[in-house]
């Protein structure tokens, strides 16, 4: 297995690690449901494939992901289990083997909760996250709604989820998001760098070194993203979202005074 490219996906496989490059800067790494499907058959097809020993999620040193293609998005919406963005969700938190991801710039919506799934996620210090699912009328997806208070406790949960505003590279270290800060032109390289250090390891170890630290949380994680998907599915039809989305496309501020 070499290189492949499938546009705004860029898939790259070198001495066992799989690289996983959002190639879209012009749209802000914005991701659609043809980029989501070629992720989900990349990490599907790599689980098992001796090929791949790590995946490696990475952006532009200015830019990780905006999260969706709002147009895309609003043209299809996810419908059922089987839509691309749940079959990537699915894909990266049941991914037997390590997952880092490099994170410049912004972080936005499913940009940062696809980090929860990660085994070690590290950031230039120019990055920002954002989960702001209630400002678009929705709510959280990828099981955040789980992950985010476990990880970073009930009130910074809170904070990031009810507001939706963005938090820095700093606070994400803070609160174990986040494994180390480094300049944005070095962030790629060195997460580069682990996921070498890590391919050398024993893969039977590595594989059931992580299976045993999620064991706890793998249905559970499961089942809360089967309960966020049904939420946020219904929320997408609804007048505040419709509303959120309708202000989004027109350039002004929503108005939820009456929703």
């Amino acid at each position: 297995m070499g290189s492949e490219s499938t546009n705004d996906i860029l898939v790259h496989i070198e001495a066992g690690v799989m690289t996983i490059t959002f190639n879209r800067v012009e749209k802000k790494n914005s991701i659609s449901t043809a980029m989501y499907a070629t992720m989900a058959d990349a990490l599907i097809q790599s689980d098992s494939s001796h090929a791949v020993r790590v995946v490696v999620f990475q952006g532009h040193e200015a830019i990780f992901s905006a999260g969706n293609d709002i147009g895309d998005f609003l043209n299809g919406p996810p419908s059922n289990e089987e839509s691309p963005v749940f079959r990537f969700l699915h894909a990266i938190s049941a991914f037997s083997k390590p997952v880092l991801a490099a994170v410049c710039g912004p972080a936005v919506g499913i940009g940062t909760t696809m980090l929860f799934h990660c085994d070690l996620v590290y950031a230039g210090d120019n990055a920002a996250f954002s989960m702001p699912f209630v400002n678009l009328g929705l709510c959280p997806e990828a099981a955040s709604s789980l992950l985010v208070p476990q990880m970073m406790g009930y009130h910074r949960a809170a904070e990031a989820l009810l507001l939706g505003e963005p938090f820095m590279a700093e606070a994400a270290l803070e609160v174990g998001l986040v494994n180390r800060v480094l300049p944005p032109l070095e962030t790629n390289s060195y997460t580069q760098a682990i996921a070498k250090r890590l391919a050398t390891k024993p893969i039977s170890s590595l594989i059931e070194t992580k299976r045993l630290m999620k064991k706890g949380f793998t249905q559970t994680v499961k089942e809360r993203m089967q309960e966020e998907g049904a939420s946020f599915g219904r929320m997408l039809k609804e007048p505040a979202a419709k509303e959120a989305f309708g202000a989004f496309l027109e350039k002004r501020k929503p108005n939820f005074a009456n929703l």
